[in-house]
């Protein structure tokens, strides 16, 4: 079993390299982290922080809607496609349950994902400790982001797939892809906006909203970032709502959110016609 895995992962893997999958992602990460470093660097003097600490801040905001967009990019056509091009049933002929088919593909794909965010992020951290100077609570706050990343990363790359599984085509997962990250990322924070607003400072805000945050995977990674470090919390803007869930919330949802998709994406899989 772990053999064929390994033999799909390396095999998938090396169609995103050929693909430039890899280059780009890594480029647009890297670039987005250290355009946000500096043009964020501002509040250091007025916080008294130093710049990586404002940096973690600034990077968690990037990699909240850039490591979902990715991640979705790099997933949604990884079953749709293969239908639709022809080689899903080929694959099929070949000793590999469709199981085993779809974590070798979510190990290569989180592979790139991985390399990427952690290339990109880091080298935005050490421009920022290089530039502005750096403390071991923001070196650690660095470290988890990294971390924390890749595993919203991986709960969207199931979401990708099982969108792709749940398709009819590529333009039809490519759709349902976007849908995802709008619902998720940008419209879920609003409709709780609303909500805030509505209740006026009622038991919704003191006693349902956290918990309502932390059960959305990139919620979940904002409360996990800023609950650990205050100094991360104080340039977010994120202390009191990371303060009112208990400190296992939020890295219980990051790590449930993949299987939970990958459960799901495998049910949808087991409908999909060759």
């Amino acid at each position: 079993m772990i053999r064929r895995i390994l033999a799909i992962a390396m095999a998938e893997f090396r169609i995103q390299r050929r693909n430039r999958w890899l280059v780009s992602a890594t480029s647009l990460m890297t670039l987005f982290a250290l355009a946000l470093t500096f043009a964020g660097s501002a509040p250091t003097g007025t916080l008294g922080v130093d710049l990586l600490t404002v940096s973690v801040a600034s990077m968690t905001t990037l990699a909240v809607y850039l490591a979902p967009f990715l991640a979705l990019m790099i997933a949604f056509d990884a079953i749709a496609g293969e239908a639709e091009r022809g080689t899903l049933g080929l694959v099929l002929t070949y000793p590999l349950s469709r199981g085993e088919m779809l974590l070798g593909k979510f190990a290569a794909h989180l592979s790139v994902l991985s390399i990427a965010i952690s290339l990109g992020l880091a080298s935005a951290g050490v421009a920022a400790a290089l530039a502005g100077g750096a403390g071991p609570e923001s070196l650690l706050a660095l470290a988890r982001l990294i971390v924390t990343a890749i595993l919203l990363g991986a709960c969207f790359l199931a979401l990708g797939y099982a969108a792709s599984a749940l398709s009819n085509s590529v333009a039809g997962a490519a759709g349902l892809a976007v849908g995802l990250w709008l619902v998720l990322v940008v419209l879920y924070d609003l409709g709780l906006l609303g909500a805030l607003v509505f209740d006026n400072g009622g038991g919704f805000t003191s006693h349902v909203f956290p918990w309502l945050l932390a059960a959305n995977p990139a919620d979940a990674f904002r409360l996990w970032n800023v609950a650990d470090s205050q100094q991360v919390a104080l340039v977010s803007g994120m202390a009191g709502a990371g303060a009112a869930l208990p400190v296992w919330a939020a890295p219980l949802s990051l790590f449930l959110w993949p299987l939970l998709a990958l459960g799901l994406a495998r049910a949808a899989f087991a409908r999909v016609e060759p």
